[in-house]
């Protein structure tokens, strides 16, 4: 009988000791809130990148007052509003520096192409995004964009178009993306033509690039680029029209230029060109991307 209520005592210990346990990590749980809630307030902001805006015109934008509590700030509110308001900027992070520093940086928008839509010109960067609207003096050497039309365009907005036209959209921003991030977005030229079933636009101003309108452009880009420092390295300036199939290894040159309005055989064939690249003689392709590209 003794024994009984000695373990009885020991589970009843137990227990409470549990209990005690928890309410401890709850009060201490409590008081890390509320210490973040009473304390962390804001009290400075930097602002860090370079920008066509002021740090105060992007510290405007985000909308926090001096005082505001640090840890209740919705930090992805702020980035949307700072870049519909100013879209200039491309790309925002927000951080917490604690005690009372919040840490904006920025990268900016790159403009790669325009388009005309009532009237005014519409600048365009590599996401797709509208970043500018004003006449013809915003063309200055940048490509015009062809093929598309624009629904109701807004400055800071994504380009929009009609429902038809939006699988096209998507492959002409994958396009820009991918000539963005293989770094040679800076040389194309003149037009961006995606009126047909494939895209075809100017290159350093003497050549046109073509290749299939649904393609993998990740991959192209980067046969783009070897396939211009194969030439140019041969040839120096190169001219004509460059056919870049949807896969393979193969880079055809013509040495007829395709413009807007003009034609070109549907194949290599008139010119009887040679494919720039060749396969090695293992079989490997020299234009495809290596592992880890």
């Amino acid at each position: 009988m003794a024994a009984r209520k000695r373990r009885r005592r020991r589970r009843n210990r137990g227990r409470f000791g549990v209990l005690y346990k928890l309410l401890s990590t709850l009060l201490i749980l409590a008081a890390i809130v509320t210490g973040c809630i009473v304390f962390f307030r804001v009290d400075e902001i930097i602002v860090e990148g370079e920008s066509r805006y002021t740090a105060a015109e992007i510290i405007g934008c985000l909308g926090v007052e001096r005082g505001e509590n640090l840890f209740q700030l919705d930090k992805f509110s702020m980035a949307r509003q700072v870049r519909t308001q100013l879209p200039y900027i491309d790309e925002i992070s927000i951080s917490r520096k604690l005690p009372d520093t919040l840490v904006v940086r920025v990268k900016e928008s790159t403009a790669i192409a325009v388009f005309e839509h009532g009237g005014s010109w519409w600048l365009l960067d590599a996401r797709g995004k509208i970043l500018e609207r004003g006449d013809s003096l915003l063309i200055q050497d940048r490509p015009v964009l062809l093929g598309i039309n624009a629904l109701a365009p807004a400055v800071g907005s994504p380009l929009a178009v009609e429902e038809s036209q939006q699988q096209k959209l998507a492959c002409l921003t994958s396009l820009l993306g991918a000539l963005y991030d293989r770094g040679v977005s800076w040389r194309v030229s003149e037009f961006i033509d995606v009126s047909e079933s494939r895209v075809r636009f100017g290159y350093n101003g003497t050549l046109t690039v073509e290749m299939p309108l649904y393609s993998d452009f990740s991959s192209q880009a980067w046969r783009l680029k070897r396939a211009m420092e194969e030439l140019e390295a041969k040839n120096g300036s190169i001219s004509g029209t460059l056919r870049l199939p949807a896969e393979g290894n193969q880079a055809w040159l013509l040495t007829e230029r395709w413009m807007p309005g003009s034609d070109l055989p549907e194949a290599p064939g008139q010119d009887q060109p040679e494919p720039t690249t060749q396969p090695d003689p293992a079989g490997a392709s020299q234009t495809e991307p290596p592992a880890g590209e």
